[in-house]
């Protein structure tokens, strides 16, 4: 004998207690009148007591069966206002979503939205996770996450939002001390500050209009975590650096630095909103996945 009660058994029960009949039982739960006679049956043996005193015309409880009714109702009564409860909270945004997003994207692009989406969702929370380090969203427990990646993990769901293309910059007195850069196989003797968590190692793999291809490996005095702690030493002149277009595009527009190898381009990556299942998300997440696809498939940055 399993050692679970017989849920299932004791709500088929319940509902025959309620309706007097094993038809009216079997026409509200929308199962067969065999289905309902074979659960209570079982649901006999297994207490080793009738539970219905049966004839032709007429179905009334035991002695047994009366006592075990009122019991039994309420079991059905509490599990169908718990799964009424978890499908109203399913099928409207409310609750906590834990969302990882790269640390420097996450203070520029995301932060600055979250007002707005809280004002459209005001049942939602976020607890906000910000790192450049690829998280485990199975193993941490995340909801969701933005990604910005050359290929998502295909492990996960991922929804690309928007193209980002990487861009390898130096500041105007960099360049009048140490000279425009025409190659990438130049950068080998200049000072190139390194990030530490790019996918494939801290390699600059360059390809250009005609295919040809050229790797290197930045060589400085600064390798890094947060691209944003790059971002000193290249307005100070002192070293070039690649910046994703989102950060460089402030620094471009005033003038601050200059994109330099524009014939050559690095990988272009994608910002993702991925999630860990492919299982229908709830309506929290889907309603941020929705927000962020209106807000950042056409980014600001370009503009």
């Amino acid at each position: 004998m399993s050692k679970l009660p017989d849920f299932e058994g004791l709500a088929m029960f319940a509902k025959v207690a309620e309706e007097r009949s094993f038809a009216g039982a079997a026409r509200t739960l929308g199962v067969s009148v065999a289905t309902v006679s074979r659960a209570v049956s079982r649901l006999e043996d297994r207490l080793g007591a009738r539970l219905f005193n049966r004839t032709s015309r007429r179905l009334a409880l035991t002695e047994i069966g009366h006592s075990l009714a009122e019991r039994a109702t309420r079991i059905y009564c509490e599990a169908e206002a718990a799964e009424n409860a978890t499908r109203e909270m399913s099928s409207r945004p409310r609750g906590l979503i834990r969302l990882a997003v790269p640390m420097s994207f996450g203070l520029r692009w995301v932060a600055p939205l979250l007002p707005d989406f809280f004002r459209l969702y005001p049942e939602v929370a976020i607890d906000l996770h910000l790192s450049d380090a690829v998280v485990d969203l199975v193993g941490g427990g995340f909801d969701a996450a933005l990604r910005i990646a050359v290929l998502p993990d295909s492990s996960l769901v991922a929804r690309m939002l928007c193209p980002i293309a990487p861009l390898v910059l130096a500041a105007p007195a960099y360049l009048a001390r140490h000279g425009q850069p025409r190659h990438p196989r130049e950068l080998n003797g200049h000072h190139c500050l390194g990030y530490a968590y790019r996918s494939q190692r801290d390699i600059w793999r360059f390809t250009n209009g005609e295919g040809d291809e050229e790797s290197v490996t930045p060589s400085g005095p600064l390798r890094v975590t947060n691209a944003d702690a790059l971002v000193p030493m290249l307005l100070e002149g002192l070293a070039i650096a690649e910046l994703p277009e989102f950060m460089a595009a402030e620094y471009l527009a005033d003038g601050r630095v200059a994109a330099i190898l524009t014939d050559w381009s690095l990988p272009v990556g994608g910002l993702y909103f991925i999630t860990p299942s492919a299982r229908t998300r709830p309506a929290k997440v889907a309603a941020l996945a929705e927000f962020f696809i209106q807000r950042l498939s056409e980014p600001a940055w370009r503009s």
